[in-house]
């Protein structure tokens, strides 16, 4: 007996219209804002909009968590806990969090996932987490295959959540102060700056530059499709696409791409099973680099590689579409193998690699007549689609629909008959029809399939169907649509009365936590967040950086290092640097930042100067 372990599809809403599109193009699990603390302040929804996302995820087996994730201030946690629990009635099946003061407050039976704010990079902190009584837990995205895998060996029964796609932060998540620091605007409170987008100059202790106005801190976006097998056999339980902030478009895209890969691997690994339910079918062909991409990196899976940062541009460049042959008085000449179409979006790198774009008026073949001026481009010069107009159209049309399978069974009964709907997951429902039986003059077997599986409109579709009569009876079609109409109420009604909300309750606990001292690393705001670690063996606790700003403090903690990236990594690389450290970062409005290279750690730090 092979032991079965849930494998999740999560992808990201930051309104009901994305919730329903990602439920609809094959998520298990959708994350979405609260009304307020969530890790992206720009992504909050209605109580109202969350209860209608629930009802309808539900149906389908599909978990709904709310993002919770932020560091609170005291006299922000009696607010927090009544929404706790309103989120609680309408049905919310897991908070994703951030703060420890959380559970300081009396808090329903809801479970509680571990956000990657929490900086989730050890077995120790893990199973310290898992042992408080977390259900889940957001690895941080730096970690590697054979990370993730220690990380599993040592809490074997809590699942993993790992992001396999979308935007990178250049910091290990909840260890970045600089937006903070710069703007008064806390990552840690929902409001990112996007710092690590902006550009910079990097210069050298006698003040030499080492590079101009480059987007040093930009990382390319991350795309984990083709990993997604060793990630499981990792450990791995949950698969994360980032986006609470993107389109509709995006969601149903992306989702559609996870969800057709990942069923590729569950048909072939039977020790892994999906966490929902329904089959889903297309209308399009999804296409990852069809949506926002910077380029993509597996990032630190397989240990540092070479090319994860995206120093030309923070913006999205799209699919690659071939290369400029000639310009010829108005249009360009393109060599490439994928077609173009009118109103398409064009961007390229010029000669100083500062990204540009275009529109597409008209397409000739593989001629491109730019809408307005014709802009100055050399040969050779790459060109990329940020823009597709015609996949754009698709993405605005009804793409996907997600089915429910069901069995249907028409039998008689001493009264009349009995109509039988039982649905993949084996939720079976009755209607008895009283009626006098009278044969029919012409054959009936058709018209019966034909109308009883008329089921367009609703969430399921028939995958078969029994008709199990003594003799030709009649039935007209009004009976039987009517018989179908009740059979489909009572259907949706018994899956509603069947799902199972989980109910579990956080633990008291005083296990010790694995380090002895916080910092302002520790992100602690609340007297609630003192308390539980007090009351698990931290003996020293400084204030969250929001609270009282540490002079000279390291920003951002970073596994990206600009050194390696250089090609003066001291370990890895024999050329050594022309450059007398310490390097800075220096922003357009001048402000300087002094870097660090933790070798040991291998890290790269930023830290404040005067």
């Amino acid at each position: 007996m092979i032991r079965q372990r849930k494998i999740e599809l999560l992808a990201p809403a930051k309104n009901l219209e994305c919730g329903i599109a990602a439920i609809d193009h094959g998520a298990d699990a959708v994350y979405i804002g609260a009304p307020r603390f969530g890790a992206r302040a720009a992504a909050g929804n209605s109580l109202e909009d969350i209860a209608e996302l629930v009802k309808y995820a539900h149906l389908y087996n599909v978990r709904i968590y709310v993002t919770l994730n932020t560091i609170l201030k005291d006299e922000e946690l009696p607010e927090t806990e009544k929404m706790i629990w309103e989120l609680y009635r309408i049905g919310v099946d897991a908070l994703i969090v951030q703060d420890m003061g959380l559970l300081s407050l009396n808090l329903p039976p809801i479970p509680l996932h571990a956000s990657t704010q929490m900086d989730n990079r050890t077995a120790g902190k893990v199973k310290f987490l898992a042992d408080a009584g977390f259900r889940q837990v957001v690895l941080a995205r730096e970690l590697s295959l054979e990370q993730i895998r220690k990380i599993h060996e040592a809490v074997p029964q809590t699942p993993l959540e790992v992001f396999v796609h979308g935007a990178l932060c250049v910091s290990y998540s909840g260890q970045c102060y600089v937006s903070q620091y710069c703007f008064g605007r806390s990552a840690n409170r929902g409001e990112c700056a996007q710092f690590c987008r902006l550009a910079f100059d990097m210069v050298d202790a006698d003040g030499q530059i080492i590079a101009k106005n480059k987007h040093l801190l930009s990382l390319k976006d991350l795309n984990q499709s083709e990993e997604l097998e060793k990630l499981l056999d990792a450990g791995a339980s949950s698969f994360k696409i980032e986006g609470r902030l993107k389109d509709v478009a995006y969601v149903k895209n992306v989702t559609a791409f996870y969800r057709k890969r990942l069923d590729e691997i569950l048909k072939r690994r039977r020790e892994f099973i999906r966490a929902s339910s329904g089959s889903v079918k297309l209308s399009f062909k999804p296409q990852l680099d069809k949506s926002f991409t910077r380029g993509f990196t597996n990032y630190f899976l397989y240990e540092r590689s070479k090319d994860i940062f995206s120093f030309d541009t923070p913006k999205s460049l799209g699919e690659e579409m071939g290369y400029v042959k000639e310009i010829r008085g108005n249009y360009i000449i393109v060599a490439g193998v994928k077609p173009f179409n009118n109103g398409d979006g064009i961007c390229y790198l010029d000669e100083r690699g500062k990204l540009k774009g275009l529109r597409v008026n008209r397409v000739e073949n593989n001629k491109l007549f730019p809408a307005g001026e014709m802009p100055r481009i050399k040969q050779r010069t790459v060109l990329y689609r940020n823009f597709d107009q015609e996949f754009e159209k698709l993405m605005q049309r009804k793409s996907a629909e997600r089915k429910l399978g069901v069995a249907l069974r028409l039998s008689e009964n001493n009264f009349g008959f009995t109509f039988t709907m039982t649905d993949e997951d084996d939720v079976s429902v009755s209607v008895v029809l009283e009626r006098e039986k009278e044969l029919a003059r012409t054959p009936q077997m058709e018209n019966i399939k034909n109308q009883l599986s008329k089921l367009g409109n609703t969430p399921f579709e028939v995958e078969c169907m029994d008709v199990d009569l003594k003799d030709n009876w009649f039935l007209p079609s009004s009976v039987l649509a009517e018989l179908r109409r009740a059979g489909v109420e009572k259907l949706l009604q018994a899956r509603k009365m069947n799902y199972r909300q989980e109910i579990v309750a956080m633990p008291k606990t005083n296990h010790v936590f694995p380090q002895g001292e916080l910092t302002y690393l520790g992100n602690v705001m609340n007297e609630g967040a003192i308390s539980f670690y007090q009351n698990h063996g931290v003996t020293h606790i400084a204030p969250a950086f929001e609270k009282r700003p540490v002079q000279e403090a390291v920003l951002m903690f970073c596994k990206h290092c600009l050194r390696y990236s250089m090609g003066w990594c001291p370990i890895r690389h024999k050329e050594k640097s022309p450059y007398k450290e310490p390097y800075y970062l220096v922003s357009n409005d001048g402000k300087r930042f002094r870097l660090e290279f933790d070798c040991k750690l291998c890290q790269m730090k930023v830290l404040a100067t005067k």
